[in-house]
């Protein structure tokens, strides 16, 4: 598992510290979505996930391979994937397939073992049509795709998504989110940061972060029953649990644990 413990992390170039005693477990097969308002840490934390930079206090372990340990710093990153916000950032070749391979390429995987990859992980992101195609005649989800698929021909087992549906549309973030599921369903474990409460609640387990602490952690029933507390710190439960607990103050009869529209739906007509 990805291991942190008492982790904290200061920039250089600020006083006080951005994640303080952090502890957190991640698994493989594990969906976790890490939500908190806006300089709560959560990029930050995504980027330590995968020794993209290194705790200043405290220790990162991903299957027993510490982030500090300078000669383990491409294994780390083979084995935790991230993708980032903006899809356009991430793009380095000429070609979708190309763009797959540069990560493969990069751990010295032989060429044939490469194309093979390619293949395979296009056809996991559904993007195996535009294998030839320059990146700029993508829409947005389309690279977002590309981006995983390039991650996925590394053979992580873990991906992180930070903040990786802010800049899709519906569709985009649906087919995304499609495939998150998809690689949690296979073993592969997710982690996804995330603004949007609807996909917090595919999660099997949501972190909250606030100022840079971990204030909460449960099921996605156990973190939006407590509607007061996110709401002090400026976060929404999702639309489905606020019109269950208005419709239980009514005096209606529904079952606990509801978070999507299509359960809301379901308990009524039932």
């Amino acid at each position: 598992m990805i291991r942190l413990e008492k982790v904290g992390y200061r920039y250089p170039e600020r006083e006080e510290a951005v994640l303080e005693d952090i502890d957190l477990s991640i698994r493989p097969g594990e969906l976790v979505a890490v939500i908190g308002p806006n300089g709560s840490g959560k990029s930050t934390l995504a980027k330590l996930l995968n020794g993209l930079i290194l705790p200043t206090q405290g220790k990162v372990t991903v299957e027993g391979l510490e982030t500090t340990a300078g000669d383990l710093v491409w294994e780390v990153r083979r084995r935790v994937g991230l993708i980032l916000q903006n899809p356009d950032n991430q793009m380095v070749a000429p070609t979708v397939e190309d763009d797959v391979a540069f990560g493969p390429e990069n751990l010295g995987v032989e060429p044939s073992e490469i194309r093979r990859r390619i293949g395979q992980a296009l056809q996991q992101v559904g993007m195996s049509e535009y294998a030839g195609w320059p990146p700029n005649r993508l829409s947005g989800g389309q690279k977002q795709r590309v981006a995983i698929a390039g991650v996925l021909a590394m053979q992580p087992n873990y991906l992180v998504l930070d903040e990786a549906t802010s800049m899709l549309d519906p569709t985009g973030r649906k087919h995304l989110l499609t495939i998150a599921l998809r690689l949690k369903a296979s073993g592969v474990g997710v982690v996804m940061i995330t603004h949007h409460m609807k996909e917090a609640a595919l999660a099997d387990r949501i972190v909250v972060l606030v100022n840079g602490k971990l204030v909460r952690e449960g099921t996605p029933s156990q973190v939006f029953s407590a509607s007061e507390a996110l709401t002090s710190w400026g976060l929404a439960t999702p639309f489905a649990v606020r019109v269950t607990r208005a419709l239980k103050e009514q005096g209606r009869n529904l079952p606990p644990g509801i978070l999507t529209v299509e359960e809301l739906v379901n308990a009524i007509c039932s």
